[in-house]
Formats: structure tokens, C-alpha cells, sequence
């Protein structure tokens, strides 16, 4: 039957990317979908104008820019440098704890031997620009439950926090300030609804017969809506690029392909398929099936938590970032649905056409 090989090619080709992207996805776990911890810098403290901190990846990390003639030092959990950030370049002290500690958002790395606070800074050049970009536990929540006025009262928000990154320069000590808050997480369940909703009627196209006119309407309309879900997809990559601090177009791009590579590669597979699909293409239901199937999987549940979380990372208001997600899911469904559809009565009208033609042979 046609409609099993389908199944079994689009089955096959998903195990393979989902085999493939699994390394992809470990190595950039560390970058949070989402979280329910609002991190804020609030002061540089005394003011340093050449300094210019942000938060990015959702709060995740600390971004720190010096475009002065003076070094600034990131001091560590021990009182000791742990970073140097300046025109020469950012350097990291491999005798600091923290340098260890913040390679992973939770702070779980095994301090070698040489991790001593007390010892005599050596300073390896990591980056020659003069941005420094780092997990910081301080500006973190990192236990495994809420604090306890959260457990109270889950559904206000909360400052859980003051924080304080210490620096030192060439005048003194700096402290970057800043709060920590707890945000209520917003009710996925709508959202889901909404997905849910879009994909059955957009899985409803695939009803109409796929000869006739008004089918091959549908399969133009199903190519519009999944280009518009591919639009969506690369919007979601190129936003959490931006969110991890890339700034440029050519950090954009290599932030794209060292990022979320498959959020897209599906994306862009999706407004490939709305072409072949708009031109009625042969095989164009095929296409839009895979496209869909990708789309859905990899740019839509892949992304799914920023659906129940109240800051996302992106550098847009959450709910756009929400809207994004529940279209990509609705349209990536909702067009597997629908080529799967017409392609099994594509197939079925295949298998009755030679038995009605040996009927007419009969007669």
C-alpha cells in the first residue's frame, strides 16, 4: 500500500534525524528553553560608561562588553580573578574555581587539581574580542524546588534576591547589581488548544479529493500556511541566536549553525515544500508530508516548553514567542495530516482503478 510505505519513509527519515541531532541537542542543552526566573541587571556600580553588561539566554548567563583602554577583572567565587576582559582580548584564570564551575549552568564540573582561588593567577586568552560572555551561580536560582514564598504563593511574583557580580579595574572595585524574580509560568493548556485546533482544520484540507479543483486549491492553501509555519520556524532559530548575545550578521550565522541547526533546516524545509507545493508539483503531497512532519518535530516540539514558561529566549515579548511555537506545531501537523490524507486516496483510487478496468474487460 502506498500509504504504509509512506508511513515507514517518513518514520525512517525521522529516527535518522532524530539520531542524528542527538549530539546537536546534548551540546547545546545548556541553553535553557525557557525558565520561570527573571534575571535582570539593574547597576553598574560606580559607573563605568566603557562597560556595558546584559543577561542573555533567558537569564542563563552574564554578558559583559568593555570597550575601554583598561582591563576589568571578573572576581570569583573565592575573591580571586576569574576573568579579564579588555582590549587584548578575554582571558580566564585556570587556576579559578568559577572557571570550571560556570562551563555548565547547574555548576557540576569537577575542579582539577590546579583549581587553587589562592594561587597566583594564569591567564589563558579564550576570545580576542573584548566580550565575555559566563554562567554566573550568583545570579542564579539553582536549587532543585522554588523558595519557600514561592511554594506559598505560586501565582505572584516574587524577588527572590539581590544579587552582586564583584569587578575590580585599574580604579578600584565595580559591582554589576542586579534581582532575581520569580514570574507565575503561564498556562500551557491554552496554547495547546490553540495547536490542536489549527492542525485538525488544517489537516481538514486533506478531505477534499485530490483530482479536483477545489483539492488542488487545498494543496496551494496547505503550501501557504506551511510556509508561513516555516517563516515562523526560522524567526524562532534566528531570535534565540540573538537572545545568546550574537550581534551582526555574520554572528548570526555562525550562532544559526552552531545553535538551533534543526529548528532551521526544518523551517527552511517547510518553505521549500510551500513552493513545490504551490507549483502542484508530482510527489508534492510526499513533500509537504515530510516538510510537515519535520517542521512539527523539530521546530515545534523541540521548542514546545516555551509554551509554559514565563521567560523565554528570545528578544520578544513571550507571548509572540508563544504564538510562533502554537503556528509551527498547528501548521506542521496539521500538513502531515492533510498530505497524509490525500496521498491515501491517491492510493486507494490507484488500487480500485485496475480492478474496475478488468470489470469493464468482463462485460
Amino acid at each position: 500500500m502506498l500509504l504504509t510505505r509512506v508511513g515507514l519513509l517518513l518514520a525512517g527519515t525521522v529516527t535518522a534525524l532524530l539520531a542524528t541531532a542527538a549530539p546537536a541537542v546534548a551540546h547545546g542543552a545548556d541553553a535553557p528553553n525557557g525558565t520561570d526566573y527573571r534575571v535582570e541587571v539593574t547597576a553598574v556600580a560606580p559607573d563605568r560608561p566603557q562597560l556595558r553588561v546584559r543577561v542573555i539566554e533567558a537569564g542563563a548567563r552574564l554578558e559583559l562588553t568593555n570597550t575601554g583602554d583598561e582591563p576589568v577583572e571578573v572576581i570569583g567565587y573565592s575573591g580571586e580573578p576569574y576573568l579579564r576582559v579588555g582590549p587584548d582580548g578575554v582571558y580566564e584564570n585556570t587556576r579559578s574555581p568559577a572557571t570550571y564551575l560556570n562551563r555548565t549552568i547547574v555548576g557540576d564540573t569537577v575542579l582539577p587539581a590546579e583549581a587553587d582561588p589562592a594561587a597566583e593567577p594564569q591567564w589563558r586568552r579564550v576570545d580576542a574580542g573584548s566580550t565575555a560572555r559566563w554562567h554566573d551561580q550568583r545570579a542564579l536560582w539553582r536549587e532543585a524546588g522554588p523558595p519557600a514564598q514561592v511554594r506559598a504563593a505560586p501565582d505572584r511574583e516574587h524577588r527572590v534576591r539581590d544579587w552582586v557580580v564583584p569587578l575590580r579595574d585599574a580604579h578600584g572595585p565595580v559591582e554589576i547589581r542586579g534581582t532575581l524574580d520569580w514570574v507565575p509560568p503561564p498556562d500551557a493548556y491554552h496554547w495547546w488548544v490553540v495547536a490542536v485546533l489549527g492542525a485538525l482544520a488544517v489537516g481538514a484540507l486533506g478531505l477534499l479529493p485530490a483530482a479536483s479543483a477545489p483539492g488542488g486549491r487545498a494543496l496551494v492553501g496547505v503550501g501557504a500556511l506551511l510556509a508561513a509555519g516555516g517563516a515562523a520556524a526560522v524567526l524562532l532559530a534566528v531570535g534565540r541566536v540573538l537572545d545568546a548575545g550574537a550581534a551582526g550578521v555574520g554572528a548570526v550565522l555562525v550562532g544559526l549553525l552552531t545553535g538551533p541547526l534543526w529548528t532551521l533546516l526544518a523551517g527552511l524545509g517547510a518553505l521549500a515544500a510551500a513552493r513545490w507545493a504551490s507549483r502542484r508539483r508530482p510527489g508534492a503531497d510526499f513533500v509537504v508530508a515530510l516538510a510537515g512532519a519535520c517542521l512539527a518535530l523539530f521546530a515545534g516540539v523541540t521548542n514546545a516548553a516555551i509554551l509554559a514558561r514565563a521567560v523565554v529566549p528570545v528578544p520578544w515579548p513571550p507571548t509572540l514567542a508563544r504564538l510562533l511555537v502554537a503556528l509551527v506545531i498547528a501548521v506542521g501537523a496539521g500538513a502531515l495530516a492533510a498530505a497524509a490524507l490525500r496521498l491515501h486516496a491517491t492510493g486507494r483510487a490507484v488500487a480500485a482503478a485496475p480492478a474496475g478496468a478488468a470489470t469493464s474487460g468482463r462485460g
